[in-house]
């Protein structure tokens, strides 16, 4: 298959109706769009509810401000423009805010804005902070996503911190194996250079966003095989989302075809709550029920997976919540508080951390470290975009 033709105006989009393209126009004014051909042909047009469709296609919703732009405080744990250092053996560097597909429940939405530059075009800053902390064993190339740059520039990322001894595993955020598998097939550069880096003793991980089944086509499979081939693992992350995969019989097929494809099934996650994503949100109560029946369907190969909140003070893994109380603990702490037990009441409409009465307890809002020019509705300090002045790729 060619490579598919990419679209940034909701104009061109033929299959919508030209009402359609008029209602949608003032959303993508605001937030850039971009999609392409192969992935709009996983789409039944004939079904306004259409999962994929809802997943890149603009709704109305997303004018609705309510909330923040940056749900999980990551203005908080930039160390430096373009490195994010939360949790002690992990660095984040965010290395485009361009995105193969912008979906639309991200929860870096801001970086869909114009007026929000966090990713820099010059990583050296958060290159020579990770190699000067031996605590950060793994870096994860994020933002937008990592594979939507030129393979060139990807090598040169990886070339510096290969050069770092103390990491060991880098991780490559990314929708591309099933938004654009060609992107990964068609380029035996990328493959070589993924072979070249993913050793026995320091690996490569894909970490993949696929939220529907539908998702994993022949082509997203032969993109899979040829990541594996080359040396990398591929494990998969996504939310539960309200009108796309909130069905338990979607999330046990989903967990099937990961672990058939050779695909770890890693994290759901509770979507959060950022602004202009009220649509794609459930109650906790509702995604936990979800989950556990979807892990009834599967191997345990499936039940791998973890329900967790990227809540600001940590990842927050959902245990159980049964008669009204939510059982948790700390899978992650930015405040070393990893293991830690939680046992909270669980309103049925509680759909965030910050819902359950007494959550406030267990953590304190960190303090931003970088200057931001983005602001929200709910709170007017400016805490979102973290970098200084930095350039977009």
């Amino acid at each position: 298959m060619a490579s598919p033709k990419y679209i940034t105006d909701i104009a061109k989009v033929s299959q919508l109706s030209e009402q359609e393209r008029q209602d949608l126009k003032p959303i993508t004014d605001k937030f850039v769009f971009r999609v392409n051909d192969y992935y709009l042909s996983l789409i039944d047009w004939n079904d306004p509810e259409d999962p994929i469709r809802k997943l890149v296609i603009p709704n109305t919703g997303e004018l609705k401000e309510y909330g923040r732009w940056d749900a999980s405080d990551e203005a908080a744990n930039y160390v430096v423009p373009g490195c994010q250092h939360k949790y002690r053996t992990t660095a984040l560097l965010i290395v485009s805010e361009v995105c193969g597909s912008y979906c639309r429940y991200c929860f870096r939405k801001r970086l869909f804005r114009n007026d929000v530059k966090e990713a820099m075009a010059d990583v050296t800053p958060g290159i020579e902070y990770i190699a000067q902390h031996p605590e950060i064993n793994n870096v994860l190339l994020t933002g937008g996503d990592s594979l939507i740059l030129a393979t060139r520039k990807l090598r040169s990322i990886l070339e510096r911190l290969r050069a770092i001894e103390h990491v060991k595993i880098i991780r490559l955020g990314s929708k591309i194996p099933v938004f654009n598998p060609m992107r990964i097939y068609e380029d035996p550069e990328l493959l070589d250079l993924i072979r070249e880096f993913s050793t026995v003793d320091q690996r490569i991980y894909v970490m993949a966003h696929i939220n529907h089944p539908r998702e994993i086509t022949p082509e997203a499979k032969r993109g899979f095989q040829a990541l594996h081939d080359a040396g990398a693992i591929v494990v998969n992350q996504t939310p539960i989302l309200k009108g796309i995969n909130d069905d338990a019989a979607v999330l046990g097929e989903l967990l099937d075809r990961l672990s058939w494809a050779g695909v770890t099934p890693y994290y759901f996650f509770i979507n959060r709550p950022v602004a202009g994503n009220a649509d794609f949100v459930i109650p906790l109560k509702r995604a936990y029920e979800l989950v556990e029946e979807a892990k009834a369907r599967t191997s345990g190969l499936g039940k791998r997976v973890r329900l967790s909140m990227s809540h600001s003070s940590g990842k927050i893994e959902i245990l159980a919540i049964e008669n009204g109380q939510a059982y948790l603990k700390y899978h992650q702490s930015r405040d070393g508080e990893y293991g830690k037990f939680m046992i909270l009441p669980c309103p049925d409409d509680a759909t965030w951390f910050d819902d359950l009465p007494g959550s406030e307890a267990y953590w304190k809002k960190p303090e931003k470290k970088l200057d931001s020019k983005a602001d929200t509705q709910s709170d007017q300090t400016t805490e979102d975009a973290a970098s200084a002045s930095p350039v977009t790729i």
